[in-house]
Parts: structure tokens; sequence; C-alpha cells
């Protein structure tokens, strides 16, 4: 088999991509610092009603100062130990930075219901209660939302003979 079919067995359907997003606490997000590297940072993070990926971040964070200089990001989520485990999604597209109060309020209850129900609890981004506190740490913080322009994916498990293969091992040296 060529890598071109490797590669077309192993991709996920976007309902397959869209659900580990849905189920992924965390994402890699990575920006471009001013010289040109890659500045990498785990961020809790939601999808909004139009498959947006929205997350929230302080004001004076790096990435914030990465994307008002450009606004070209990658995400990552992945999971797995062994080889015939491994699965992922990788998302490029243009980050939006939205600084208003109830926009950072509606996507804190985003991922703050998500968490709730990765945790396992019945709970919608509508049970979620803003707090005082909550609205002490959304007067400091601006959302960042990701319009997706190219994605890919990989889950191994669709490999017929990745079990056999078994997990991987550190070459000796």
């Amino acid at each position: 088999m060529d890598k071109t079919d490797t590669r077309k067995q192993i991709r996920m359907t976007p309902a397959e991509a869209t659900a580990m997003l849905e189920n992924t606490p965390n994402l890699s997000l990575a920006t471009l610092d001013r010289d040109g590297y890659p500045h990498l940072v785990a961020m809790s993070f939601a999808l909004d009603a139009d498959d947006n990926i929205v997350m929230t971040s302080f004001r004076k964070a790096q990435e914030l100062v990465n994307l008002k200089r450009n606004p070209r990001v990658a995400v990552m989520v992945e999971h797995g130990t062994a080889y015939d485990k491994i699965r992922g999604v990788m998302i490029r597209g243009l980050a939006e930075i939205i600084d208003d109060t109830e926009a950072v309020l509606a996507t804190m209850k985003l991922v703050v219901g998500k968490m709730a129900r990765i945790a396992g609890k019945a709970t919608t981004p509508d049970d979620v209660i803003i707090t005082e506190a909550y609205r002490r740490q959304a007067e400091k913080r601006v959302v960042i939302r990701i319009h997706p322009e190219k994605w890919a994916s990989w889950d191994h498990s669709k490999l017929s003979g990745a079990a056999a293969a078994g997990p991987l091992k550190a070459a000796k040296s």
C-alpha cells in the first residue's frame, strides 16, 4: 500500500474529527512569535454554533501579542500511546480576537459546560452560573475564535495490522 492510500485509510470523517474535538478538554495552540518561531500553549476550548474553535485568554498573553501581528494559527489534539491507538486532529486557520466581556462570558460558559460534560455531569452551557469571580476574570480576557481553513486527521486504529505492530519502543543506543 502506498503512502497516499494509507493517509486516506487513517483519515477521520468530519463527524469523527468533530467528536474528538468535542470530547477533548485541551488543545495545543500554535502562534508565531516576532522571530517567526512557533509559540505553543495548551488551551481549554469549545466549539461554537458555527463549529469555530473558541477559547479565552488574558489580554496581555503572548499568544495575543502574536495573533495581533499574525492571525494564522494551528491547533492540535492527539491521543494514544501505542502506534495502533494514536489518533488526532490538526486544524489551520485564522484567529479573530473578540474584545467584549459578554462574548468572553458566553465562551466561558461553552468551555465550562464542555468540561462538565466530559467529567460526566449532565451540564449544558445554559446550566453554568456566571459568578462574580467569572465576571472579574472576563473583564481581563478576550475571546480567540479560530475559523478553520484546513484540517488533517489520523486514526491509526483504522490500519489493518496496526494492532500487531504493538507499542512503540525506544531505540537502544
